[in-house]
């Protein structure tokens, strides 16, 4: 019989990565990514980033047509497409369908005070029982910056879409996103079940630009005879998943159900768990978004805890303490040969800008109580680690104070999850055990596709193939060191945040 695929994009703000998954044994049969170069991303003040969507048009079929080459595959042969995209990106259209200016992306910071001042004038109560968060800087408020200060350019815009949506409108030619979608953009209301209709009309937002809303699991559409032309894929070909980058992250690790978390450790970390029922944290440290098997009747909410501050200050400690040559794994050797707790030291991560867990503040990164003639580079390293764990693990509180018992942390081989010493330290300091995995967001958008299509039944039938490395279990012969170094770091940290 003639093998079968399932084809995942994960569209980034570095690159787009395309992989195809034998759809009968769920592994991944090629990958590749464009560009090979880090993608430009365009600042022209401060605070600003945008990315032009045409540009992930083109890294997508890069990327297809790798995969494609390497696998042998032909188009009859891909059942079915999934999409992964970078969350709260704004994408604005006209009536025929063109872009009408580049993608304000997640990491623009210009719509925050629009977001603000519409939580203050709503009222914080009326957007947090209604949205679950503030308005902040996500794609809602990102159009109301544009409405002031283009106003020619929105008298133009038909529908207002997120970057996955994009993606798949060049692909099918239809203009739809999902209840997730809308939910990651501040335009769902979870109380009313319906768009939120309250915050388009305070800012003034047509109804009418908000696209047509389709399950996230179906075909959503089909290949477009334009787009069979310009990517060598089958007209017809459906596709059938699309989520955003986190949620989509935690579908491929097989998170799904409530208590169940999902933790990525890179430049910024994230801890992502589900929910199963309507919360939200009164101080709005954590976001809290429809997961991919949210439904009204079952309600899987995703909670999204992002911690600024976290590979990037191990990189930091590399390229400025580390003595050369020195790569990861040396400091990970050298960061175990000092006991829990850093003989004292205390590192508090946050120097990577504000903290929505610190509920905005920017604290800056601290080493506390350095004894020049105790600590060392190893003392440093180690320390560098916990404080990153404990940042996790003060995340966590807050998610569990929403009510969420996380027992199991899930988590791709990969970045800070490469360390022995920040996997114990998280296991024994959380209580939770980690269980790692070999999987990415393109192979996840994949299997999320042929659940979509039909070709899996469910999530444990998609997932039967992913690959567990390994589990570390919490050690509780050290959990004991491990609490007393984290309430000496939480003592450190409230005393920062006082100052």
């Amino acid at each position: 019989m003639e093998k079968q695929y399932l084809l995942g994009f994960d569209v980034g703000s570095s690159s787009v990565k395309a992989s195809l998954v034998d759809a009968d044994s769920g592994t991944c049969a090629a990958a590749a990514f464009f560009p090979r170069t880090e993608a430009p991303i365009k600042a022209v003040r401060a605070g600003w980033a945008e990315q032009d969507p045409q540009m992930w048009w083109e890294n997508a079929k890069l990327a297809l047509r790798k995969v494609m080459t390497d696998a042998g595959a032909t188009a009859d042969q891909i059942r079915a497409i999934g999409i992964s995209y970078q969350m709260h990106g704004l994408v604005c259209i006209d009536k025929d369908r063109r872009v009408l200016r580049d993608s304000i992306i997640w990491c623009d910071s210009r719509a925050v005070p629009y977001g603000n001042r519409a939580f203050d004038e709503l009222g914080s109560e009326r957007c947090l029982s209604h949205l679950l968060n503030s308005p902040g800087n996500f794609t809602a408020a990102k159009l109301a910056w544009v409405k002031e200060h283009e106003p020619a350019v929105y008298e133009r815009i038909d529908k207002v879409m997120l970057p996955g949506d994009y993606i798949a409108m060049m692909l099918t030619g239809e203009v739809n996103t999902t209840v997730s979608g809308l939910s990651e953009g501040m335009f769902w209301d979870f109380k009313e079940q319906q768009p939120a209709w309250f915050l388009l009309d305070y800012f003034g937002f047509g109804h009418q630009l908000l696209p047509h809303v389709v399950p996230t699991f179906a075909v959503q559409g089909q290949v477009t005879r334009q787009a069979a032309q310009e990517t060598g894929l089958r007209e017809g070909t459906p596709v059938s998943y699309r989520a955003g980058d986190q949620p989509n992250n935690a579908l491929s690790l097989n998170v799904f159900n409530p208590g169940e978390i999902a933790g990525t450790a890179g430049t910024s970390g994230v801890v992502y768990g589900v929910l199963g029922e309507v919360n939200y944290d009164p101080k709005s440290r954590v976001n809290t978004f429809a997961h991919v098997n949210y439904t009204h009747e079952q309600p899987r909410l995703g909670v999204l805890l992002c911690i600024n501050g976290t590979g990037i200050l191990n990189s930091w400690v590399r390229r400025n303490v580390a003595t050369e040559p020195a790569g990861y794994q040396e400091m990970n050797e050298l960061a175990a040969t000092v006991p829990i707790g850093a003989d004292g030291l205390t590192v508090i991560p946050f120097g990577n800008g504000a903290e929505r867990v610190l509920q905005n503040r920017e604290t800056g990164c601290s080493i506390h109580g350095l004894n020049f003639n105790k600590h060392t580079r190893a003392h440093l390293m180690r320390a560098a680690q916990e404080g990153i764990v404990f940042s996790f693990c003060y995340g966590m509180e807050v998610m569990g104070r929403m009510g969420m018992d996380i027992s199991k942390i899930h988590a791709g081989r990969a970045n800070m999850f490469l360390s022995p010493v920040f996997r114990q330290t998280l296991a024994s300091t959380s209580g939770a055990a980690i269980e790692l995995y070999e999987t990415d967001g393109s192979v996840g958008a994949a299997k999320g596709a042929g659940m979509g299509c039909g070709v899996y039944k469910n999530h444990d039938e998609a997932f039967a193939s992913l690959k567990q490395l390994a589990v570390i279990e919490p050690d509780e012969a050290h959990r004991a060191a491990c609490l007393e170094a984290y309430g000496r770091w939480k003592e450190v940290l409230r005393r920062e945040t006082r100052a």
